[in-house]
């Protein structure tokens, strides 16, 4: 591989605002990816691909370029120097890179693969934290989510089948491939930009991870229910639901954020979902009404995030230990304040997209303990691991409230 000096000037641009200025890696890759009208389809690809490879590897990455944070503009020509010497890349002769110990990166990337937390290039508090909570899968699941995540798609059934969405992206020279159990999912083969597509336009598909379309099928929601989403966010799920629901019934789309609601009802407007009613929670006078009044209520809680590193591999340097105590407080109260809005024989999904037992089937047993939680009966659960699935790590239980 030859490398371009403005391409790889992009990726340290981006570096340093993502490692010195707290800025988001998807953030930083959709900036860097106008930069340059002439860039091709291939060179917008090494920048976003070089950009998060590097991300992911931060910390073994600096600790074989002996660099700390936080990181001079020095500091993040070595670090690319490391990247580029482990993938076999011959490094040109620029002066921002200069002479490159080869032989001494290799011998240290060997030496440090004999310890996880460099291995994986994660922090020392999370490494300790996935051992105490799973153990000996620890070992394969954080090796998983190291690996980049797959693009899967879901065919929106309100527009259009499985099969010819597929055959409709064929024609746009987009090839994917069925998934086994996962009814309405295509994966790509190549990645490519999706959302340039007609198909795409037209409200088709929506981008949704394989682990994350089986939320909604686990509330198994029926035409002419009421559902609530309380954690509704931008709508993924939301649109699944309406498309299960076939467009009947009432999905009330509950979240704190505004924004996030207006981009569900544009979500909703492509996709052709029409039974969605958006609600900003301003108080806990929004929940009460609601009260005894859903057949079902998904809680898809806010959490730590550890199921998706493979597609958010910038969280690993963001997240802290401290944040974990408080989501979990937070999961707790939601589930009790939300659960209350399910009516008798009515049902309820609790999920994240955590793979840590402290914020899923923990939570669960806790709340099942409560005054509110004896109301309900547990019905079943299911865990999702990257390292068995290839998806994201997730976690969901359903929960019957009692007549």
């Amino acid at each position: 591989m030859r490398l371009h000096r403005n391409l790889v000037f992009a990726v340290i641009d981006g570096l340093h605002e993502i490692f010195n200025e707290g800025a988001y890696a998807d953030k930083v890759v959709q900036k860097l990816l106008k930069r340059d009208k002439r860039w091709g389809s291939r060179d917008r690809g090494f920048v976003a691909e070089t950009t998060y490879e590097i991300v992911r590897w931060k910390r073994l990455y600096a600790e074989i370029a002996e660099v700390r944070q936080p990181y001079s503009r020095e500091n993040l020509w070595r670090i690319f120097a490391v990247w580029a010497t482990l993938r076999g890349i011959t490094l040109p002769d620029w002066k921002q890179i200069g002479t490159t110990p080869t032989r001494r990166i290799k011998g240290r990337f060997d030496e440090l693969s004999t310890i996880r937390k460099f291995r994986e290039s994660i922090p020392d508090w999370m490494d300790a934290i996935g051992e105490k909570e799973l153990g000996a899968q620890w070992d394969k699941e954080i090796s998983a989510l190291n690996k980049q995540a797959p693009v899967v798609l879901r065919a929106n059934s309100l527009k259009i089948t499985r099969d010819k969405l597929r055959s409709i992206l064929e024609d746009e020279k987009i090839d994917t491939e069925f998934i086994k159990g996962y009814p309405d999912a295509l994966q790509l083969i190549e990645r490519a930009n999706v959302f340039s597509t007609e198909a795409f336009k037209n409200g088709f598909f929506e981008v949704q991870d394989g682990s994350s379309q089986l939320v909604a099928k686990f509330l198994d929601p029926k035409p002419g229910e009421r559902v609530i989403d309380t954690c509704a966010g931008a709508g993924g799920k939301t649109l699944h639901l309406a498309a299960l629901m076939k467009n009947k019934g009432q999905i009330i789309a509950m979240d704190l954020y505004q924004n996030k609601l207006k981009e569900l009802k544009r979500r909703a407007r492509r996709a052709g979902a029409h039974n969605i009613e958006p609600r900003v929670i301003e108080s806990t006078k929004d929940i009460k009404k609601l009260h005894g009044k859903a057949d079902r209520v998904l809680i898809d809680a806010p959490c730590s995030g550890l199921g998706v590193l493979s597609r958010n591999p910038d969280a690993k340097w963001k997240l802290q230990p401290e944040f974990l105590d408080k989501i979990r407080e937070t999961q707790a109260q939601i589930l009790e304040n939300y659960a209350k809005m399910v009516k008798p024989g009515g049902t309820l999904v609790y999920a994240t997209c955590s793979i840590l037992p402290s914020e899923n089937q923990n939570q669960v047993k806790d709340f099942l303990t409560s005054d509110i939680g004896k109301e309900f009966t547990f019905a079943k659960d299911k865990k999702i691991l990257c390292s068995e699935s290839g998806f994201d790590g997730f976690y969901m239980a359903l929960l019957e409230k009692k007549i």
